[in-house]
């Protein structure tokens, strides 16, 4: 069965001082998310905390001054924390710091994925608000291995996937508790699914999560028309679009949800072929026939695109 605990600042007993009523902001966390050391402005306390357990995820709303939180080795060490947690500002003010070795800086309605396991740091306002959604790091990982690639980078406002999730949660929190295990188990899979294409999680299978019935079909098949026709110079989202009779807008959306537009997609299939053309012993052909053969009409601009794909020259390949 699922459950909620709330805490509100405005149900503490007045003759607390700071300290005292500071301490609650911590302890919640602490058991239902992660420990961390807030540092709140003089003053100031919380103002309220949500965490709604649904199942193994747990959905959690926060608001109140923090200037900075900092997740470190040893509270990593104190604690048995290992998943990951999807923060989403709420407010209009800026949480910004480091994470898994990326700087990000989330706004109102941004996102940002950052995982239990790895060192945190944060920087807050007098007045924050965000929510946090977290999901053991084993059940993610099954869904998408690759996920870890998406840490500390920042999920728009504008993500589709990312608003159906914020009212999803909403939808979640504001009910009554689940009780039946079926339906548990639906709505974690559900909140897996949206956090996945939220964040651009890569792998084809990543690819077709939370995609169900002909939608996930008919991204299959622009995947694969991809796939096996990249290497012509003039492939564009309008052919394929034509070839499969949809719109060209609708070829894009259903490439973004995958976290890679359709150049993204196409270079990154050129680039992979001219790497393993390059990458086989036997093979005797110059690099600018490499790059005409994978796709590349511009040799400059393959050479460009493989060093910054690759770390080093297409002659270092060989």
């Amino acid at each position: 069965m699922s459950r909620k605990t709330v805490l509100s600042s405005a149900r503490l007993p007045p003759h607390l001082d700071e300290r005292e009523r500071f301490s609650p902001w911590q302890d919640i966390p602490v058991a239902e998310i992660r420990s961390a050391e807030y540092d709140s402005p003089e003053n100031l306390h919380f103002e309220a905390i949500e965490a709604t357990a649904v199942g193994s995820a747990v959905l959690g709303q926060m608001s109140g001054p923090v200037k900075h939180a900092t997740r470190k080795a040893s509270n990593i060490a104190n604690d048995d924390k290992d998943g990951y947690l999807l923060m989403i500002n709420k407010a209009d003010t800026m949480l910004s710091g480091v994470h898994a070795g990326r700087e990000y800086a989330v706004g109102r309605g941004e996102a940002v994925l950052v995982t239990a396991s790895e060192a945190l740091k944060m920087n807050g306002a007098d007045s924050n608000v965000w929510t946090n959604v977290v999901v053991p790091r084993a059940i993610l990982l099954r869904a998408f291995p690759q996920i870890d690639d998406r840490l500390g980078l920042k999920i728009g406002a504008d993500s589709e996937a990312l608003e159906l999730l914020k009212r999803y949660c909403l939808l979640l929190e504001s009910g009554s508790p689940l009780a039946s295990a079926d339906l548990i188990t639906h709505a974690t899979d559900t909140i897996v699914d949206l956090i996945g294409l939220a964040t651009g999680a890569k792998g084809r299978a990543a690819e077709l999560a939370g995609l169900r019935g002909l939608r996930a079909a008919r991204l299959e098949a622009v995947l694969a028309r991809i796939a096996e026709d990249f290497i012509d110079p003039g492939i564009s989202a309008q052919s394929v679009a034509l070839q499969l009779g949809l719109s060209v807008r609708y070829v894009h959306d259903l490439l973004q949800e995958t976290g890679m537009s359709f150049s993204e997609r196409v270079l990154e299939l050129r680039l992979q072929s001219a790497h393993r053309m390059l990458s086989h012993k036997h093979s005797d052909m110059r690099v600018s026939d490499i790059a005409l053969t994978s796709g590349f009409s511009d040799v400059s601009y393959f050479n460009r695109c493989f060093r910054r794909r690759f770390g080093y020259t297409p002659t270092s390949a060989r």
